[in-house]
Order: C-alpha cells, then structure tokens, then sequence
C-alpha cells in the first residue's frame, strides 16, 4: 500500500483517503468493497461491480462471496457518483440497506457505504441511512 494511504480504516475519511485518487473522476460508477480484518485493518480492496453512467447493479451473492474468501471481519461499501454529486440516491439508500441486513446473516459487519464524488464524499453512516 502506499505511504499516505491508511491501512487501518478509522474514519469515512479515511477510506476517502484510501479511493479518492482512483474513483473520483471515474465515467461510470464503480462499486467497490474494502474488506477489514478484526482490527480494521484493510485487508483488501475489491471490485464488486462496474455499471453505467448513473448506477451500477450490486448483488449481496456477489459482495459477500468475496469477503468470505478473504476471511473478512467486516466491509465498507464504496461506489462514485460520475455526475461528482456524492449525494445517495434513493435507489443507494435502498442497496444499503439490503447490503446491511445480508451482512447480519453472514456476520460480517457493513460499517459505512462510502459516495465519492468529484470533491469529495458523503458517509450514509454519517447521514443516519443505515
């Protein structure tokens, strides 16, 4: 990992921190998943899914498949907004949640989903959304 890249995740900047150089100015959306260990130590950051323009399809088959393989204690869901409006849409609150409760079966935590935007970001953790 890089020197000024956080390898134990914190705070939603910090995973702003770890994307924004790759995401930020993406042409369409990209969601992604940072798989954490039992200390929120980043163990991976995986692509989950590329989509269109305005919105990119995310199945918890897919999302938990990966995190299971990797042993991960929890996951922060990322995705970018190519408009550069991080505002959630309502169809983002809607995955959230669905992503949220799929992670209770499994016992692995969804601690944040994580919008990036050309200039910066917004935390649905930090809005109250999940």
């Amino acid at each position: 990992m890089q020197e000024d890249v956080p390898s134990e995740i914190r705070r939603p900047e910090d995973v702003y921190q770890l994307v924004a150089a790759e995401m930020s100015s993406l042409p369409n959306e990209h969601f992604v998943a940072i798989m954490l260990n039992v200390k929120n130590r980043v163990i991976s950051k995986e692509t989950i899914g590329i989509g269109t323009l305005n919105g990119a399809i995310v199945h918890p088959r897919e999302l938990f498949r990966k995190a299971i393989l990797k042993n991960a204690a929890s996951i922060i869901c990322v995705h970018n907004h190519p408009s550069g409006d991080p505002t959630p849409s309502q169809e983002d609150i809607k995955v959230t949640k669905r992503l949220f409760d799929a992670g209770e079966i499994v016992d692995i935590n969804v601690l944040d989903h994580i919008i990036v935007g050309l200039e910066g970001f917004v935390s649905l953790k930090q809005l109250g959304m999940m």
